[in-house]
Order: C-alpha cells, then sequence, then structure tokens
C-alpha cells in the first residue's frame, strides 16, 4: 500500500516490517518522532531510556539475546553514547542493531551542528543515509540485514530535513526473522584487552569486506546526465537539492552508504565526465575521501561548511538559475523563542534575574530563562553540565561565588546526566545551590516521559523516581520544594539556601502549562482605570502580556491565569473574571 509518511514514521515503519523486537532511545529533536510510531507497534517492545549511553546499552542487550534491536537520538545523544559505539563495533552484534543519528544542520533545536559522520569513521561503522522517507524504510530493512551479515551495528544518518518532511513510501508486511541462538562466546563479547586486540584485526577486515559491498550495493547508483562537463557526488537532501536544481542535466553519484565510502565506483565515475563537485552539507567528508583516493574534485571552495543547503544555494553555485522561491509575507512580525505563557520556569528566572544571581543552565526549555527581558542564564552548555560547571565554578571562585551563583537543571535532564554531577557535590564538597526545574514532563522535545513522572513510554504506570528521596540519599541535607508560581515562596527559600553554609538542592515544581491534564484558572484581564502603564508586568516577558493604548493588555486566548504578573502589579490592575487581584 502507498502512503505519504513523515521520514521518521516511514523509519519507524522499516522497523516494524523488519521485525526489530526492541526498542530503546532518549528523545532528541529531530529524531524522536522515529521512537515514538515504533512504540504504535504492539509487537515492538519500545521505552524512553534515562540517557542515549543507556539506550544503546539496551539495544545491544537485546541484539546480544538474539532479537534486532534499535536505539535513536540526536546528533549530541551520539556523544553520549560513543562510549557503547566504539566498544560495540569490536565486539559486534548477534541479532542486528541499527543506531538512529540525526543530525541537525542549521541548528534548529541544537547548541552545535556536528557531522556524526565521523563518529562512523571513527568507530569502523558502517553508515547508511537515506534522501526520504522511501529510503528511510528501505534503508531500514537493509540495514539489519548488513548488520547480521556483516557482524556489526549499522547507522542511519538522518538530518532534519529528511527526518521532519513527507513523501510516498510503499509499506508491506511485517516479517519476523527467527531469533539468532545466544551462545556464549567470552573471546567474542568480553572486551578485555587480551580479546579486544584480536577482534581489532576482524573490525579491520570487516571494513574491507563492507568497502566491496559499496562498490556493488545499488543504493550507491549513478544517474545518467545530457552533459558530462560536470559530475556530482552527493547524498541526503543535497541529493534532492541538486535534482530540483539542475534535473537530469549533469551525472549524479547518488550515495546511499556513506560509510564506508566506495573506492573504484567514485574513481570511474570521475573517468566519464571533466569536473567533479561533491556537493554536502556540513564537513568535507565525501570530498576529502575522493582527494585521499586521487580524484579530483571541487567541493567546499563552492559551498559552505556552514548550515544548510536548498535548492537556491546549490544552482547558484552551480552558475544555474535560481527557481522563484515563494514570495515572502512582507510585514510579518519576527516571533523570537520564548517561554510559553504560564511557563512555571519564568517565576524561577524572574526571581534569580530580580536579585543578579548568577545562573549556570543547561539543556531545555528552560534554557530560554537567557532571552529578554529575563537575560537570567549566563551558561548552556551540554545535558548535565549545569551542575557540574557548578561545583567547577565555585571551586575556583570560593566564598565569592557561592553566595550568588546556582545552577537549573531540568527534570528529564537531571536523570539523563545530572545524577553523576549531583554526586560530584556531594563527594567532593562545593557549597553549591542546585535548581531541579520539575515541570513533570520532558517538554523540550515534545512531552515524552522519564522515570520522574511514573508513566512508561504508552502512558502506562511505570516506576517512579522521588526526586527528594534521591537527593537525600545522595548525600544532601537540605532539599526544599517550592511551587515557581508564588514568588515569595520561591524568593524566600532561594535566599535561605544561598546562604546556607553546605550545598542543597531546590526543586521547582510545577507542571508544564501545556500538558493535557493541567487544569487552569480563567484568564486574567487589565483593569485600566487601576493600570498606571509602569510595565512592571513586561519584566516577565510574558507572551500573553502587551501594551495597547499606553496600557498592559492581556490575551485571553494565552493566558493561563498563573497569577505571577498579579504578584508584580502594586495597583492591583490584573483581576480575573470577578475582579479580584
Amino acid at each position: 500500500m502507498k502512503e505519504i509518511m513523515l521520514g521518521n514514521k516511514a523509519f519507524a515503519r522499516g522497523l516494524y516490517e523488519a521485525g526489530a523486537a526492541v526498542v530503546s532511545s532518549y528523545p532528541g529533536t529531530p529524531s524522536t518522532e522515529v521512537t515514538e510510531e515504533a512504540a504504535k507497534y504492539d509487537e515492538i517492545y519500545c521505552e524512553w531510556a534515562p540517557n542515549e549511553k543507556v539506550a544503546m546499552e539496551v539495544a545491544f542487550g537485546a541484539s546480544l539475546a538474539g532479537k534486532r534491536s534499535f536505539c535513536g537520538m540526536k546528533h549530541v545523544g551520539l556523544n553520549v553514547a560513543a562510549d557503547p559505539l566504539f566498544t560495540i563495533s569490536y565486539t559486534g552484534v548477534n541479532g542486528g542493531m541499527i543506531i538512529c543519528v540525526a543530525d541537525d544542520p542549521g541548528m534548529h533545536s541544537s547548541q552545535n551542528e556536528q557531522d556524526s559522520r565521523h563518529y562512523a569513521i571513527a568507530s569502523k561503522v558502517p553508515m547508511l543515509e537515506p534522501s526520504n522517507s522511501r529510503e528511510s524504510l528501505e534503508f531500514a530493512k537493509l540495514a539489519y540485514d548488513l548488520s547480521e551479515k556483516y557482524d556489526t551495528p549499522v547507522i542511519i544518518k538522518m538530518c532534519t530535513r529528511v527526518a521532519h518532511s513527507q513523501s510516498i513510501v510503499e509499506t508491506s508486511e511485517r516479517v519476523v526473522p527467527e531469533p539468532k541462538k545466544y551462545e556464549k562466546n567470552i573471546a567474542k563479547y568480553v572486551m578485555m584487552p587480551g580479546n579486544a586486540i584480536k577482534r581489532h584485526p576482524i573490525v579491520e577486515q570487516r571494513t574491507l569486506d563492507l568497502i566491496k559491498y559499496a562498490e556493488e550495493t545499488p543504493i550507491n547508483r549513478i544517474e545518467e546526465g545530457k552533459d558530462n562537463s560536470v559530475g556530482i557526488i552527493t547524498s541526503s537532501t543535497c541529493y534532492q537539492y541538486t535534482k530540483e536544481a539542475v534535473g537530469d542535466k549533469y551525472p549524479v553519484l547518488k550515495l546511499g552508504m556513506v560509510n564506508p565510502l566506495p573506492v573504484e565506483k567514485i574513481k570511474n565515475f570521475a573517468k566519464t565526465v571533466k569536473q567533479v563537485i561533491v556537493i554536502e552539507e556540513l564537513d568535507p567528508v565525501i570530498e576529502t575521501h575522493c582527494k585521499n583516493i586521487g580524484v579530483d574534485v571541487k567541493g567546499k571552495e563552492l559551498f559552505s561548511l556552514l548550515g544548510e543547503f536548498s535548492q537556491s544555494v546549490v544552482a547558484k553555485a552551480l552558475g544555474e538559475a535560481e527557481k522563484e522561491a515563494c514570495p515572502a509575507i512582507e510585514g510579518l512580525p519576527v516571533r523570537p523563542p520564548v517561554m510559553c505563557a504560564g511557563c512555571p520556569h519564568r517565576g524561577l528566572f524572574y526571581t534569580l534575574s530580580k536579585h543578579k544571581i548568577r545562573v549556570l543552565g543547561d539543556i531545555g526549555c528552560y534554557t530560554l530563562g537567557a532571552v529578554a527581558p529575563l537575560s537570567a542564564t549566563d551558561m548552556t552548555l551540554c545535558m548535565g553540565a549545569s551542575i557540574s560547571s557548578l561545583h567547577g565554578f565555585n571551586k575556583a571562585m570560593g566564598d565569592a561565588s557561592e553566595k550568588d551563583t546556582v545552577c537549573v537543571i531540568g527534570d528529564s535532564t537531571f536523570m539523563h546526566s545530572g545524577m553523576t554531577s549531583l554526586a560530584n557535590i556531594a563527594y567532593n564538597q562545593s557549597n553549591s545551590t542546585v535548581i531541579i526545574l520539575d515541570n513533570s514532563i520532558t517538554g523540550m522535545t515534545g512531552h515524552q516521559q522519564n522515570p520522574t513522572t511514573g508513566y512508561n513510554i504508552k502512558g502506562d504506570p511505570a516506576g517512579k523516581i522521588d526526586l527528594e528521596a534521591l537527593c537525600r540519599a545522595m548525600g544532601f541535607n537540605r532539599v526544599a520544594v517550592v511551587d515557581p508560581y508564588d514568588l515569595a515562596q520561591t524568593e524566600k527559600v532561594i535566599k535561605e539556601e544561598l546562604a546556607a553554609d553546605e550545598a542543597s538542592v531546590i526543586i521547582s515544581r510545577r507542571p508544564c502549562a501545556l500538558l493535557k491534564y493541567v487544569k487552569h484558572k480563567p484568564s486574567l484581564h487589565v483593569d485600566t482605570d487601576k493600570c498606571r502603564s509602569c510595565r512592571a508586568c513586561m519584566k516577565i516577558g510574558c507572551p500573553a502580556i502587551s501594551f495597547k493604548d499606553g496600557k498592559a493588555h492581556v490575551d485571553n486566548t494565552l493566558c493561563v491565569g498563573c497569577g505571577v504578573c498579579q504578584q508584580l502589579c502594586k495597583f492591583d490592575a490584573l483581576v480575573d473574571e470577578g475582579g479580584n487581584v
């Protein structure tokens, strides 16, 4: 049956059709929907793991047991999972194992735009790269076959445009292969040095075998062109941009397998054209390979190392006429990222900003605490880094910083990689104040459950970690809980914990305002007779509050009645339906 599918949904369909048994992932845009869609198939066991390293190890365990497995993550998540990745390359697999990594050129939702192809090269693991939804489905099925044939995990590299665009796929029935028998094999799976050193030659031979496969596989295909003055080597979305820009004018070598890359196929292709141009986003991986094997190509002298490409970018670089783009809508107001109306983090960040407290931040919705007018956050690095960085900052600065510096971290991020950082504070004793922003969900990636919510990926009851008990068990005597909608309480507790002579944890607890089960109060409105146009209510940066005709105005389609703005108004101008302040 033919169907239009999102790239990530098609990928999940490929897992289903190929007989995947176990899926373990950590949500990360643009990879998240692969696992969410896979969870809709009851035949596949799916879970959200606390982090990507755990997810990859779970997938390896399932593979070891003989079942086909999968783990998914975004590009920066592969950093977290790099430890098991490099060693699984040595051990190989039993049942087929796929690793999905979704890159984010242009950094639409990421703190960097690293190129994950380097991980495939460094770990000596094959990598496939689909260019549309159809290939996302087909490559998932192919990857399991390659994984089991060559005894290796296989990485499938998605990117934002493939993951989040739609195209036609053709679905088929699920076929579950006979599970591989588990057999104890110490030499293969116990990676002590004496065994690991014997596995390295096997990895190198596997790479040579995969290069031969890369020469022959139809996913590395040559498409004929009318003009042989230029030949183009490309992959992924750049292939789509190329076809849009030049159609079948020039011959194209379209690569579906980007590690290891073919050698003879590229050399032979180059002989058929006068000039070879490599079109690839981010780093010159294909370009460098071509030059290393003696093929003269042009690449990054024509194209940027930065950001996403487009049909227009490709057309301009090739000297082609650009197709007319959709006309921009003039006068469209700029809409910068901002915390939602009623976001529980807003009251906390307002309090921290008000008292000029230095804030070391983390990855999540609350990163928006850095945005004006709050401008509260001083640093954001990577998942879990806020707590570790606070410890290092305070050790370096001593008493000068302990009384005016905190870190903030979300509940899901804390479970991901904050616990070990908190253990470091407890163990190495810095007088640090850690604030866990518990909004009862993984908010930034679209409301996935995590170990603190009490529900699993399907919404069924699951194990629930008690944050207060956990922090106390880790050695913290001072653990306080505040409601960030209550500014007075929040301010009081922050002052007390910063003044304390020992490390402490503050849990700022209030569910995300967008959760379906959260019951909101009626929208507020402004009593214009009382409003003095002082703009105090604007200091929290709530998108529901604006100024019209010189007075504060509340958008009742956005306001959730959280009451934070009411606590800032000295003139009682913000009232509810009954006129109450």
